[in-house]
């Protein structure tokens, strides 16, 4: 069995074939698919999810991922629109709108929207993983995206490895109930 990742980004993909190395091969699938704006994760997942299945043919399973950053002292910013304010502000900048905040509590939430079945009405299954952190300055030299930013128990996802990262990080949490209900299914 292989899992079909709809996803252009490389990072996600890495952490995915990090996390079910030895179970089964990740195949990554190009295909942008348009990102619904909404307030939260399940849905902008579930309709990629969705979308991406009818316009790949409908005929094999897949997978995407979306996630989103959610900082407690600037209302959930940025939330849902985690990717757009990366591309548009930088981590820097979000890092800039957090350091001055007595509270940086922050959290990462990722959702994983699986489909299956009948084209015109498929089945549509969500996994949603969470780890809770705190905002620091930018350090560390690995992961993506706002990696260097987000710290859980003292070190930033950028400064932890694959292995160490995808057994506490939001997707990872997110992979391990998605992997559960892979098991089951079969």
């Amino acid at each position: 069995m292989s899992l079909r990742f709809v996803t252009g980004n490389e990072g996600k993909v890495r952490e995915a074939r990090a996390y079910f190395d030895g179970i089964t091969d990740v195949e990554q699938v190009a295909y942008d698919y348009a990102e619904v704006q909404a307030d939260d994760l399940e849905t902008i997942a579930s309709r990629g999810a969705v979308e991406a299945y009818r316009e790949l043919d409908g005929t094999e399973p897949l997978f995407v991922e979306d996630s989103g950053l959610a900082i407690e002292a600037l209302g959930g910013f940025p939330g849902p629109y985690s990717a757009y304010v990366e591309d548009t502000l930088g981590i820097e900048r979000v890092w800039n709108l957090a350091a001055d905040e007595e509270n940086r509590r922050a959290r990462f939430e990722s959702v994983i929207a699986h489909v299956d079945g009948d084209p015109a009405d498929p089945d549509v299954e969500t996994f949603t993983g969470t780890v809770a952190g705190t905002i620091v300055a930018p350090r560390g030299e690995g992961g993506f995206g706002y990696d260097p930013i987000f710290a859980y128990n003292g070190a930033t996802m950028a400064e932890m490895g694959a292995t160490e990262k995808n057994a506490i990080s939001h997707r990872g949490r997110a992979f391990a109930t998605f992997a559960e209900w892979l098991a089951e299914d079969e």
